[in-house]
């Protein structure tokens, strides 16, 4: 199927642009280099991960990929819905409230228009990639309420990693140069992505 070899080859782009895009900012970095980095990151997410996987929902639909793989449905699908909706939901509220946050207090939006400054309260007090740990979570919600044990596990054994590595490699790299000492001082006080439940 078209859309599952596009899906696979945009993966592949976003994970090699990731890797490459970290080179370009270690050697002698700067500011506008590591925006003109995240830029080009954040044009890759949306066009490499997000629109493929979404036109998937409607062609050739997630319940398909099972078949085209060969892979059993997830067993017993109707016990994975209640549980698919509750991360869906979450994954949801967490995409807005960063988002809003990010809007708010940093006059940015996500993957549009870069910060212009740091944001380290609100969710981003508790986490510093509360809207990365809600893109895992609507990815993987999906998949469970589809019943597609494909999708489920590509998107904790692929999508989800594939992200991380953007995150570790790339945007941490991107965030230090363009915010500097802040930001490093906020890395060293806010988990990477399991929440703390108390507020720094």
């Amino acid at each position: 199927m078209q859309v599952i070899v596009i899906q696979a080859f945009g993966i592949v782009v976003f994970l090699v642009g990731s890797i490459w895009l970290a080179g370009i900012i270690r050697r002698p970095g700067n500011s506008r280099v590591a925006e003109n980095a995240s830029r080009i990151s954040h044009a890759m997410f949306w066009i490499a991960l997000v629109l493929p996987g979404t036109i998937a929902l409607f062609y050739p639909g997630l319940t398909a990929y099972d078949e085209f793989f060969g892979m059993p449905s997830l067993p017993a699908p109707p016990m994975w819905i209640a549980p698919g909706i509750v991360l869906l939901s979450v994954g949801s509220v967490l995409l807005v409230s960063s988002n809003r946050f990010l809007f708010k207090k940093g006059r940015g939006a996500a993957a549009f228009l870069l910060t212009e400054q740091l944001v380290t309260d609100g969710l981003y007090g508790r986490t510093r990639n509360p809207m990365s740990l809600g893109f895992y979570a609507v990815c993987v919600g999906i998949g469970m309420i589809a019943g597609s044990l494909t999708v489920t596990l590509g998107a904790l054994l692929i999508i989800v990693p594939v992200h991380l590595i953007n995150l570790k490699y790339f945007e941490e790299l991107e965030l230090e140069l363009r915010y500097g000492h802040s930001y490093v001082d906020y890395r060293r006080r806010v988990p990477f992505l399991i929440p703390r439940l108390k507020h720094t």
